[in-house]
């Protein structure tokens, strides 16, 4: 038994493991750094962090490069090298928030183990730990470059980091400054606009009195952080408001601490908010900091970095949580009497998207990046063509965040990440990669934020700022593939330093792909027991807690896990359907299946013959593999991931499986020589076609093709973007004869023949001198043409393109049983079609239930109408 044919299943648990390891071997995804940027092809993957493991957001990005680098190196020249840049991200807040916890459990902290130690912690809980995402990856069958893996703190990326740090610092564009930062309490670091939440809160409003120093009354302000009065320096109207005209320029006293306040005009205010007057707090408040600025107030803090009262706040409420001050302040408050009324009041609030923690408005030391002068160029590259992002909804949101772009908060108050390369000494300030000569010098102790190192990926990866043989080679690279929660953080900020520090876009394309929810479009989280582990898809294992069906998926094998997500993403956000993955699973094991037919029949030596087509429904399938290959190429390149692989399974399951190979059996089973030469070739050409979206399986069916040399992944040229080679008179022929054959189908099922029955029966239609026997066969039919045949009564006539075909009475047809059952289901189908309209036609129904209920009852009509007019 040849090992073939001992393979009666495809089982991808076995297969897929090793194919990984063979496709490694080869040393196949690790071109020579030899041609230029335009000859060859590369993507530089989005880096993971360290921390991580694959989710669905990863396997579905991982399938899309895997198909765009699998594309590019089988259909490219010879000479292209085709490059999948790797590697992980030191994810700063992360990692460090990961060793932390570890230390806790340990009852130590970072501070105990003071900041050298630490940061060799975190090294080696990175060594231990660090890999795992990328050995998933391998196991997705993604090719990346494995063996040139980076990492954004490893020496030369470091020294990288270094050296634009300091560059823009020599230009101008970096600089320290106190400021009003996001200040996250949960990581004690200041974080970017760009990584903080804003979710939807309703919190008690308070209208709180603040009487007048001339003794005239008071001015009521409302707020929802009663706490941070504490920190007050002054009261804002509009000047144009009428209440509070006459009051511009007195004296307001803060309660509780007894601070003269100015009253203030300013035209950010809001008349229409609570009372139109505005308690400023620029130590603990964006807008009221821009306000103290153009006012030229003080800038007190009542909140510590730690998120308890501190500063300068009075003494009684130092210590306090914020939580614990707010109460403590409003029954203060109370007790004076200057509450005068609440109200609940739903505003947006941010939070850490590190932490989870609310986020607490400081003034605070940091360094900061000017963005303006290196945002026009990036603006440019995408208006004028040169980036393209698709779809073109993100490239709008791109542009309108750029042109309002702000100045970037890049240091955070952290120890594991890239430590900013400045030194103090004094008054003395020295800035550059290397430490400054003499004693005396204090490093800044601050680092960068991640973004900031991760901006160089493309370039950096590659040995800039040396001029290595990669970076020639490689770069600019020609596409990112990226989800739209990073466009600003990540994107925008690589065209922006690709830009300025090699004078080169860092890629010509930006697809923003899918964002994948649970089935009942929530968000995929583990919190929430929605979150999908791709390994459990891959492998078998639990459904998440969420999932109605419960127990566990079945392993369905990596190709079936990349064609279903694949399949899915066809828009920005779209549900999880383990029906596409079950459908991906399907075509893998049809393809497998039909493999095994063709080359368990075919003679070996057929290969050495010509593939030269002998009927016209070989030269129908070699025109409708021609098609395919130019479609499917098109939708790949165009990032249309859905439509190629519904049109790579169309072809495969339906033309392929269910239509050409039942039309050749007959010949196959005859050991027809040329019918072998071309089954051969449709095959090769086949696992071609499909391997960038199902890598396994062709891989592992190329390798059983009599004569075919080397690896599927290596074979150039093959597979897709050939131009179509069309034959469009074989194309209409078959497609009559597919259509009348279904027609006949269809009658058969509808009078409930046996299906082993063969009928008698009359072709009376045109068009099917070459495919008169196959319609016969696989409509089960004794078929006589031109009309002439037995002279036996017409049971029924099946309309089929281009005339009818007259099923003769017979034994095995009970037309009468079958009329029968038609008028009964049709008088069903209008019982249930009088009902339905009932419901949509009453009022207190359509109005009052759900949308999407109404919704379904209307579908539920037309597919009950569709029904009874086919019957």
């Amino acid at each position: 038994m040849s090992d073939l044919e001992a393979k009666t299943r495809y089982d991808p648990a076995e297969v897929e493991p090793r194919i990984v390891q063979t496709w490694l071997r080869s040393g196949l995804f690790h071109p020579e750094p030899v041609g230029t940027p335009g000859e060859n092809y590369s993507i530089a993957i989005p880096p993971p962090n360290v921390t991580g493991v694959l989710h669905m957001g990863h396997a579905l990005n991982g399938s899309v490069q895997d198909c765009l680098i699998r594309h590019a190196r089988m259909t490219g020249p010879p000479t292209r090298r085709t490059k999948w840049i790797l590697g992980t991200d030191h994810a700063g807040i992360a990692t460090q928030t990961q060793v932390e916890r570890a230390l806790v459990a340990e009852g130590t902290s970072r501070e105990a183990l003071g900041r050298e130690a630490f940061v060799a912690r975190v090294w080696a809980w990175r060594e231990q730990y660090g890999g795992q995402i990328i050995e998933q990856l391998e196991r997705l069958g993604a090719s990346c470059d494995f063996s040139q893996e980076r990492f954004t703190l490893d020496e030369a990326y470091a020294a990288a980091v270094l050296k634009v740090f300091v560059d823009l610092y020599d230009k101008g564009y970096i600089y320290r400054d106190r400021y009003l930062v996001n200040w996250d309490p949960g990581s004690r670091s200041a974080i970017s606009d760009l990584e903080v939440d804003n979710r939807e809160v309703t919190d008690t409003l308070y209208y709180v009195d603040y009487p007048l120093e001339s003794g005239s009354g008071s001015v009521t302000v409302a707020t929802v952080r009663p706490e941070t009065m504490l920190a007050d320096v002054a009261i804002a109207v509009h000047p144009d408001d009428d209440r509070y005209r006459r009051l511009v320029g007195e004296t307001a006293i803060l309660p509780l601490v007894g601070r003269r306040l100015k009253i203030i005009a300013d035209d950010y205010v809001k008349p229409e908010f609570g009372t139109g007057a505005l308690k400023i707090t620029p130590g603990h408040d964006p807008n009221d900091f821009e306000i103290g600025r153009r006012h030229g107030l003080p800038e007190p803090s009542v909140i510590d970095e730690d998120g308890r009262i501190g500063g300068e706040a009075p003494e009684r409420f130092l210590g306090l949580t914020v939580a614990d001050a707010r109460a403590a302040v409003v029954a203060e408050l109370r007790e004076q009497g200057l509450v005068s009324r609440t109200e609940q009041y739903t505003h947006e609030v941010p939070f850490s998207h590190r932490s989870g923690e609310r986020i607490e408005p400081l003034v605070s030391l940091q360094w900061f990046m000017r963005m303006d002068e290196l945002a026009a160029p990036a603006i440019e590259a995408v208006r004028s063509g040169r980036i393209r992002i698709h779809p073109e909804s993100q490239q709008r949101r791109y542009l309108e965040w750029l042109e309002g772009i702000r100045p970037w908060c890049i240091s955070r108050q952290l120890w594991w990440g890239h430590r900013i390369p400045v030194w103090y000494r004094g008054e003395e300030r020295h800035v550059g990669s290397e430490p400054p000569d003499g004693d005396g010098w204090e490093r800044d102790p601050d680092v960068l934020d991640t973004w900031f190192s991760s901006a160089l990926w493309p370039f950096a990866t590659l040995g800039w700022p040396d001029d290595t043989p990669e970076l020639r080679a490689f770069y600019p690279t020609d596409v990112l593939s990226t989800g739209r929660d990073i466009l600003f953080l990540w994107v925008a900020r690589m065209v922006m330093m690709g830009l300025e520090f090699t004078g080169q876009i860092p890629f010509s394309d930006v697809y923003v792909h899918s964002i994948i929810q649970a089935p009942d479009g929530r968000r995929m989280s583990k919190s929430l027991g929605t979150g999908i582990d791709p390994l459990a898809l891959i492998e078998g294992g639990p459904r998440p807690p969420a999932f109605a069906e419960g127990g566990e998926f079945p392993a369905y094998g990596a190709d079936a896990v990349r064609w279903g997500l694949l399949a899915m993403s066809s828009g920005q956000d779209v549900r999880f359907s383990e029906e596409r993955v079950a459908q991906g699973q399907a075509l893998t094991n049809k393809l497998w299946n039909a493999s095994r037919l063709i080359l368990m029949r075919v003679d070996p030596a057929a290969r050495a013959a010509a593939s030269v087509p002998v009927t016209v429904e070989d030269r129908w399938i070699l025109s409708r593999l021609g098609r395919a290959r130019a479609e499917v190429a098109e939708r790949i390149e165009r990032y249309d991931f859905s439509r190629a692989a519904l049109e790579l399974y169309d072809f495969v399951y339906g033309e392929l499986c269910d239509w050409y190979l039942e039309l050749v059996k007959p010949r196959l089973y005859d050991g027809d020589l040329a019918t072998a030469a071309t089954l051969l070739h449709v095959l090769t050409e086949t696992v071609a076609l499909a391997h960038p979206v199902i890598p396994f399986v062709t891989e592992e069916i190329y390798a059983h093709i009599p004569g075919a040399e080397g690896l599927l992944a290596a074979r150039a040229g093959g597979g897709l973007g050939a131009a179509a080679v069309g034959d469009p008179e074989a194309e209409a022929v078959l497609e009559r004869a597919i259509a009348a054959i279904q027609a006949v189908r269809t009658w058969r099922d509808s009078a409930q023949v046996r299906a082993s029955a063969t009928l008698p029966a009359r072709l009376a239609a045109d068009g099917y001198a070459d495919t008169a026997a196959q319609l016969a066969r696989l409509a089960r039919l004794s078929l006589s043409l031109d009309g002439s045949g037995p002279d036996q009564a017409v049971a029924a006539s099946v309309v089929v393109p281009g005339g009818v075909v007259e099923v003769l009475a017979s034994d095995d047809l009970d037309l009468g049983a079958a009329s029968r059952r038609r008028e009964a289901r049709r008088a069903e189908l209008e019982a249930e079609i009088a009902r339905a309209e009932a419901k949509l036609a009453n009022p207190g129904f359509v109005g009052k239930a759900p949308a999407p209920v109404v919704q379904a009852e209307r579908d539920k009509l037309e597919r009950l109408r569709a029904e009874l007019e086919a019957l």
